[in-house]
C-alpha cells in the first residue's frame, strides 16, 4: 500500500467535503478544516485505536478538537467511516454524506461546533471557546490513569489559540502530572481570524516554548503524511504515564491544496458557486499531482480499541454528619455547636470518596482552605485528587474530561477565583458535564480579606443558568448556599447524586447549628425555620442566621415574622407564594452579595404568580472594603440583624423598633 498516496487522497476528499458542508451551510470554517485534513486522515483512518459502532467505546483513543471551528474536518471523516451519532445510543445510525451537508441545520446532530450532547458522541465535550480542549485532554488522561485503560488522547490546537492562557495552564499541568498519554498537536497555520498570528506564535516560537515547558518536541509538515506517522508512531511507543510528554508542533497551510482558499480573508467564509467550483478543481489537481502509486486495492485499517468490562461504580449512601465527625475523632468539635460549612464540606467529601467511587476532586492551591485537603490526605482516597495549582480556568476544564470519562468531580477553590472560569463553566454546562463547583470564603463575611478576596456577583451569574433548561430538562445549574454544617454536609451527597452541574457556596467563619442529621436537604429546596404571619423573610447562607436575630427583636416588637431558609435557586415557587400570601404578601429578601441574584429570584417567583406582593430587597449596594469582623462588615453594608428589623418595620408601617 503507498501509505501516502493514500492519505493523500483521503485527506482531499475530507477537503471537499469540507468545503461542500460549509457552502450548503452558508457558514463555516473550510480553509482551517483543509489546513487540518491529513492530521484528522492518519489520526481517524490509521493511528487511533477506536470504533466508528461505538464512538464513545470506554477504551478507545479519543480526539479532542480544542479549534473547534475546524469541526468540518472531523464531520468530513466521520461521515466517511459512518460513525454512529444521534442522541438516543440505542438508537444510533451511521453518519453519511447527507448527514454531514446538513451542517448547522437546526435538526441536524452536526452542529456548528463539536458538542456531543447534540448526538454526536465522537466528541467528549463542546469546543470552540478557544484554549479549553488541551485542559479536557488532560482530564480525559487523569480520568484513564485512575481507571487503568492504556487509552491515548490526542489534542489539535490553532496557533492562533495558543496565546490563551488555559493553554498553558494545561501544558503546565499535563508536564506536572506527567500526562504523557494525551499528545497536544499544534497546527500553526500561519493565521488567525483577521490576520496573520503574532510571530510569538510561530512553530518555532512554539516548539521552543514547549520544550521549555518540559515536552519533548516534533517540528514535522503537517501535510507529510509520513512524517505524522512517524510523530504518531513516536508517541504510541511512549513508556508509562511517568514518561516524559510529547507534543507536535505541525506547519501547515489555512486552505491547503486550493490557491484560491489561501492567505487572509476566508476565515469563517465559505467558497460559493464559482469560487467553489475552482477550489474543488484545484483539489482534484492535487490529487492527480499526489496520488499516482495509489491503486484500488488500498485501504486503511482502524485497530479496534481493547475489550475492556464495563466500568461498575459503587455508590453507597452517605453516613450521617454526627457519625462522621466522630469517626475523625471531632466529637468535641460535635458538641460546640458550630462547625464552618466549608469544613463540613470537606468531611462530605472525605466520606462521599469512601461510599463513592465515582467521585474526584480537584482544588486550585487553596485545599486546605477549602478542607478539600480532607480528602486529599486520606490515604484511601488521595489517588483521586487532582491538585491543579493557580488555574482556575485548567482545573474547570479537566473536570470536564473527567466527567466526559463517567467522573463525578468538585473542583473547589475561593469563591471570588471562581469567576475567572465562567466561561468554561459555561462551555461545560454545554457539554453535559456532570461537575461540582464549590466557592469557598463567599460573601462579605469574610471581612478582613477585603473585597478582592470576595465573591459579590457570583450568585447573579449562576442564577442565569438557573433560569434555563439543561439538554437533560433539569436546570442548567443549581445554586446552594447552605448556612450551617449539616445542610452543607447533606448538599455534598445531594450534590453527588444529581446528574449535571451544581454551585455551592461555603464560608469562611464558624456558624451555630441550626439543623441536625434528622434534616433532608434536597435540590430546589427550602427550609421553614420559623412560621409567622405578618411578613415573610427569605434568606441564604450566612444571612440566615442574622436574619434568625431579626426574628427575635422583630417578636420583641409584637411583629410576626416568618423565616425561610431559601438554600437553594432554584427553589419550590409555589410553596413560597403559599408562604409569602400567609404573611399579607409582605417580602424581605437577604443576602450578602450583589443584586439580580436571591431577592431577583423571589422578585421573578411573585411576578409570574400574578397576585399583589410587596418586595424589599437587602444587598450589598456599595464596593466593600476590609473590616475586623463579620459584624463590623454586615454594619458597613446595612445588612445587619438591625437593619432587617427596620426593613421589616418599614414595610408594615410600624416605627422602628
Amino acid at each position: 500500500m503507498s501509505f501516502e498516496a493514500a492519505v493523500h487522497a483521503q485527506a482531499i476528499e475530507l477537503d471537499q467535503l469540507s468545503l461542500d458542508m460549509c457552502a450548503a451551510s452558508g457558514s463555516g470554517h473550510p480553509s482551517t478544516s483543509m489546513s487540518i485534513g491529513h492530521i484528522v486522515t492518519v489520526l481517524m483512518f490509521h493511528t487511533m485505536r477506536w470504533s466508528p459502532d461505538q464512538p464513545d467505546y470506554p477504551t478507545s483513543d479519543r480526539l479532542v478538537l480544542s479549534e473547534g471551528h475546524a469541526c468540518p474536518a472531523v464531520y468530513a471523516a466521520c461521515a466517511k467511516l459512518g460513525v454512529r451519532i444521534g442522541k438516543d445510543p440505542e438508537s444510533r445510525r451511521p453518519m453519511n454524506i447527507e448527514d454531514a451537508m446538513n451542517l448547522r441545520e437546526a435538526s441536524s446532530e452536526v452542529d456548528g461546533h463539536p458538542n456531543p450532547m447534540e448526538g454526536f458522541p465522537f466528541f467528549d465535550a463542546a469546543t470552540g471557546s478557544l484554549g479549553q480542549g488541551l485542559s479536557v485532554a488532560a482530564g480525559l488522561a487523569e480520568a484513564a490513569r485512575i481507571d487503568g485503560y492504556d487509552k491515548r488522547i490526542y489534542c489539535i490546537i490553532g496557533d492562533g489559540e495558543s496565546r490563551e492562557g488555559q493553554i498553558t495552564e494545561a501544558l503546565d499541568y499535563i508536564v506536572e502530572r506527567r500526562l504523557s498519554r494525551v499528545l497536544p498537536i499544534f497546527n500553526c497555520n500561519g493565521y488567525g481570524q483577521t490576520d496573520r498570528v503574532s510571530e510569538q506564535q510561530s512553530p518555532e516560537r512554539i516548539a521552543a516554548r514547549l520544550e521549555a515547558c518540559g515536552f519533548k518536541v516534533r517540528t514535522i509538515d503537517g501535510h507529510a503524511p509520513d512524517q505524522l506517522k512517524s510523530a504518531f508512531d513516536a508517541f504510541m511507543e511512549l513508556g508509562d504515564d511517568d514518561a516524559q510528554p510529547m507534543a507536535v508542533v505541525a506547519k501547515t497551510v489555512k486552505g491547503w491544496g486550493s490557491k484560491l482558499m489561501q492567505g487572509n480573508g476566508w476565515h469563517g467564509k465559505p467558497a460559493t458557486g464559482d469560487q467553489l467550483a475552482k477550489a474543488r478543481a484545484e483539489l482534484d489537481e492535487r490529487r492527480v499531482e499526489l496520488t499516482s502509486a495509489l491503486v484500488s486495492t488500498d485501504r486503511f485499517t482502524i485497530q479496534p480499541p481493547p475489550q475492556a468490562p464495563v466500568r461498575e461504580y459503587n455508590i453507597g449512601e452517605l453516613p450521617l454528619l454526627s457519625e462522621t465527625m466522630k469517626k475523625y475523632d471531632m466529637t468535641s468539635v460535635l458538641h460546640t455547636g458550630r462547625l464552618a460549612t466549608r469544613r463540613a464540606y470537606g468531611l462530605a467529601l472525605r466520606a462521599l470518596g469512601h461510599v463513592n467511587d465515582r467521585v474526584v476532586v480537584l482544588d486550585a492551591d487553596v485545599s486546605n482552605s477549602t478542607f478539600a485537603e480532607t480528602f486529599r490526605k486520606d490515604g484511601a482516597l488521595a489517588d483521586r485528587f487532582m491538585e491543579c495549582r493557580i488555574a482556575e480556568q485548567n482545573m474547570i476544564s479537566v473536570a470536564v474530561g473527567l466527567s466526559a470519562a463517567g467522573k463525578a468531580p468538585f473542583c473547589s477553590t475561593f469563591a471570588k477565583f471562581v469567576t475567572r472560569a465562567y466561561d468554561q463553566i459555561e462551555m461545560a454546562i454545554y457539554s453535559g458535564a456532570n461537575i461540582k463547583i464549590v466557592g469557598s470564603h463567599a460573601g462579605i463575611s469574610l471581612a478582613a480579606d477585603g473585597p478582592s478576596q470576595m465573591s459579590l456577583p457570583d450568585v447573579a451569574w449562576f442564577r442565569s443558568f438557573a433560569t434555563m433548561r439543561d439538554h437533560r430538562g433539569a436546570p442548567g445549574c443549581y445554586i446552594l448556599q447552605p448556612a450551617d454544617a449539616y445542610a452543607a454536609y447533606a448538599l455534598t451527597e445531594a450534590m453527588a447524586e444529581h446528574e449535571g452541574v451544581c454551585y455551592m457556596r461555603t464560608l469562611r467563619p464558624e456558624t451555630e447549628f441550626i439543623y441536625s442529621d434528622e434534616v433532608v436537604f434536597n435540590l430546589g429546596g427550602f427550609e421553614v425555620l420559623n412560621e409567622g404571619r405578618d411578613v415573610l423573610i427569605c434568606a441564604a447562607g450566612y444571612m440566615v442566621h442574622e436574619a434568625n436575630k431579626a426574628i427575635e427583636a422583630l417578636d420583641r416588637a409584637g411583629v410576626s415574622a416568618t423565616l425561610v431558609d431559601l438554600y437553594s435557586i432554584p427553589f419550590d415557587a409555589d410553596a413560597l407564594l403559599d408562604l409569602a400570601n400567609a404573611n399579607n404578601g409582605y417580602i424581605v429578601t437577604v443576602e450578602d452579595n450583589y443584586g439580580a441574584s436571591l431577592g431577583s429570584a423571589v422578585a421573578d417567583a411573585l411576578t409570574e404568580g400574578g397576585d399583589a406582593f410587596t418586595l424589599k430587597q437587602m444587598f450589598v449596594q456599595r464596593i466593600p472594603k476590609s473590616a475586623r469582623t463579620p459584624e463590623e462588615m454586615l454594619e458597613m453594608c446595612g445588612l445587619s440583624s438591625s437593619h432587617i428589623v427596620n426593613e421589616c418595620m418599614s414595610m408594615l408601617g410600624v416605627g422602628a423598633a
